[in-house]
């Protein structure tokens, strides 16, 4: 793991995310604890991770998103995880559209419990979204959710404003993609979130701003799309979560290639977040490593 120290503490503290100017070391793994308490979630700069659970693919290119556990995303620095689940009898299994990524929630769970209870500074937004076609279900996608937040008790956050960070320490904040009865249930996003687009939602106490262009014609493209919207995060109320979805795939001949996408758009994230500084929102990305969520969090400080 990366060691850093801050080297003064007369920096200047951005507007858009105040930063503890503490003489303490840190490493990927609690990178948060020199960030304010005070400091709104939508504030930071926050490395993520696209299809988190997307580890595994029968047909090159198609399927696979990550090469890192979901633990070892989280020790690299992620704090933005991407969990599709399929209720699958009463329980939910990790799919990337049609493939089983032979991971099941409770992986994920007791992954994200084990990590917090050892980085209690640290917190993770999950997006949670159904994902394929449910089967054998005596029970709707939301209750099956609802017994799992009981089974890992006090472990979400599931209230509908963007938190401040001293409020959601050594929890998960839940980004809700899937229609629900129950409210508050997350940041609910339920709907809005356009497709192949950016878009905006907004509710009170709430709003997302989304790039997830994932149809890519073009990697030039879809790189000015990407940042388009860090240049908006830059500049805009440190109150909106901005989400951008760096990730997407190129068709060739029908069949999918998501490697064409990340390979150039990753080294692209590479160059960029060099000498970046500033609050560009939460960079979701394909096959991310530890270097690359180091460039991202590092903008914060």
């Amino acid at each position: 793991m990366a060691l850093r120290k801050f080297l003064s503490c007369s920096l200047a503290l951005l507007s858009t995310a105040v930063i503890t100017l503490a003489a303490e070391s840190y490493t990927s793994a609690n990178w948060m604890s020199q960030i304010s308490d005070s400091a709104q979630v939508s504030a930071i700069s926050i490395p993520g991770t696209h299809d988190s659970g997307a580890t595994y693919e029968s047909v090159y290119g198609t399927a696979k998103c990550q090469s890192l556990s979901i633990t070892d995303q989280l020790e690299a620095g992620v704090r933005y995880l991407d969990i599709r689940c399929r209720n699958y009898e009463d329980a939910f299994v990790i799919h990337h559209g049609s493939v089983y990524q032979h991971l099941n929630f409770d992986d994920v769970l007791t992954a994200c419990q084990t990590f917090l209870s050892e980085n209690p500074t640290e917190t993770i937004i999950m997006s949670v979204k159904e994902e394929y076609d449910a089967y054998g279900n005596s029970k709707s996608f939301e209750t099956v959710f609802l017994e799992y937040m009981d089974s890992y008790s006090d472990l979400f956050w599931t209230h509908s404003y963007i938190p401040s960070l001293g409020d959601v320490r050594g929890k998960i904040v839940l980004l809700r993609r899937f229609s629900a009865s129950t409210w508050p249930l997350g940041l609910n996003a339920s709907s809005g979130w356009g497709d192949n687009t950016t878009s905006t939602i907004s509710y009170s106490n709430c709003t997302l701003r989304i790039q997830d262009s994932y149809k890519v014609g073009s990697n030039s493209n879809k790189w000015s799309t990407i940042t388009s919207l860090f240049n908006e995060a830059l500049s805009g109320s440190s109150s909106t979560l901005y989400l951008n979805y760096t990730s997407g795939y190129k068709s060739f001949l029908g069949i999918p290639n998501i490697r064409y996408v990340s390979n150039t758009i990753n080294s692209n994230l590479s160059s960029y977040f060099a000498d970046a500084s500033g609050r560009y929102g939460t960079v979701i990305m394909d096959f991310a490593t530890e270097d690359l969520a180091e460039a991202v969090y590092q903008t914060n400080f």
